[in-house]
């Protein structure tokens, strides 16, 4: 019985990177300007070289795929997909827990489920890699972390197992009970004031007798969060709201990320002026309540500003659960971002502020080869997504 199992998981289909090239009629390096006749070469799960056809002969053993467009893989700067699952039932929808409102040692790490068929939904339309983790809806809700949108571990999918703490101002903070706390602004602020303070007396006493320091989950994060290991990722929409996240951020001296910001256009040179960046909100998103007055040009806004940012999926609460990024981008370009600056704010610039541009987000020798292939322009609905390669591997060749 035993030898049986042995024989038959030898038998087993292993999934290893090969030797790729991949010519694009125009390749989008993000490192440079676009290369028409375009070649990459991968391999080892690397991308090796990148030129045009002229000067870049494919080797003998490669195999070859074409496009029309090339890409680096795409990135989702912000979503829950993973802990919020497609069947939009209790039993897969982990992105936030109430059972209190500030819970900072919560993990992602701890609740990503790799097989939650909205990755593989992502990953069609080009999304290779995700900053996914605990959403919005209480004042703070757990870490954030970045995974590629193929394998199937936590392990084999993870880029970075902790990277933010994500939070909630306004009334997305709010406790839906009465008599619960926070049930305003300035006591969702002085709840998250009195955690750092908390965690400021906590240094100084590890530094006077670092014999006697004992542990806490929750002030263990945010000693991290003090000392600028770990981002606050702040999901806020209302003008005076931002301007308030800004304000906390400057007292304690926080690396602070500010996420959605439907008003950011009443208030861009403030945030220029804080040097925060932001991911923001879905061009679609719906508008209503703390987002009546989102707008589609709001990405434009902040490039002219030169406000560093990325775009995200967010939390969708309608089935399928999630928004594909791809498609937000596009309606950001036609409303006054553009095509370079769209397809940026998906790449090379996502990759900047998550952190993880020294791997991903352009098509250069030594990066991770994640490729997107298109039939034509990324950003026309009548497109379609040809061909993915995650690390090397073709995870996906039926058009999307």
């Amino acid at each position: 019985m035993r030898f049986r199992w042995l024989v038959a998981l030898l038998a087993l289909p292993v999934t290893l990177p090969a030797q790729l090239a991949v010519v694009g009629e125009t390749v989008y390096t993000m490192a440079g300007p676009a290369i028409r006749d375009g070649v990459v070469l991968i391999r080892d799960g690397k991308i090796e070289r990148v030129g045009p056809s002229s000067e870049l002969r494919v080797p003998a053993g490669y195999r070859k795929l074409t496009a029309k467009v090339v890409t680096p893989g795409l990135i989702d700067a912000y979503t829950v997909v993973g802990l919020s699952g497609y069947l939009n039932q209790a039993h897969d929808q982990e992105q936030v827990e109430r059972s209190k409102p500030i819970q900072p040692e919560l993990r992602a790490v701890d609740a990503y489920d790799p097989r939650e068929p909205l990755i593989e939904y992502l990953r069609g339309y080009g999304i290779t890699t995700l900053h996914t983790g605990h959403g919005p809806g209480i004042l703070v809700s757990g870490q954030t972390m970045i995974v590629k949108t193929a394998g199937p571990t936590v392990e084999q999918a993870l880029v970075k197992p902790d990277v933010m703490v994500a939070s909630t101002l306004g009334g997305g903070a709010r406790e839906r009970e009465a008599g619960k706390s926070p049930g305003t602004r300035a006591k969702a602020i002085a709840m998250l004031r009195a955690e750092l303070v908390k965690a400021q007396e906590a240094i100084r006493r590890r530094e006077k007798k670092p014999e006697e320091a004992t542990r806490d989950l929750a002030t263990e994060v945010w000693i991290q969060v003090l000392r600028g290991e770990k981002p606050l990722l702040v999901t806020v929409d209302r003008a005076h709201d931002i301007l308030s996240a800004i304000r906390l951020g400057k007292e304690f001296g926080l690396r602070l990320v500010l996420s959605n910001v439907a008003e950011a256009y009443l208030v861009l040179e403030e945030i220029r002026a804080s040097g925060y960046p932001v991911i923001i909100h879905p061009a679609m998103q719906r508008a209503g309540g703390e987002t009546e007055n989102i707008s589609f040009e709001t990405a434009a806004k902040l490039k002219a500003a030169g406000i560093p940012f990325a775009m995200q999926s967010g939390y969708e609460s309608y089935v399928p659960k999630t928004r594909v990024v791809l498609f937000e981008a596009a309606v950001a370009a036609s409303y006054g971002l553009g095509f370079e600056s769209a397809l940026a704010a998906l790449t090379i610039d996502a990759a900047r502020l998550l952190g993880i541009s020294d791997r991903l987000g352009s098509l250069e020798p030594g990066k991770d080869a994640d490729l997107a292939l298109f039939d034509g322009d990324p950003f026309e609905y009548t497109s379609h997504t040809t061909g993915v390669i995650i690390n090397g591997v073709l995870v996906s060749d039926r058009p999307q």
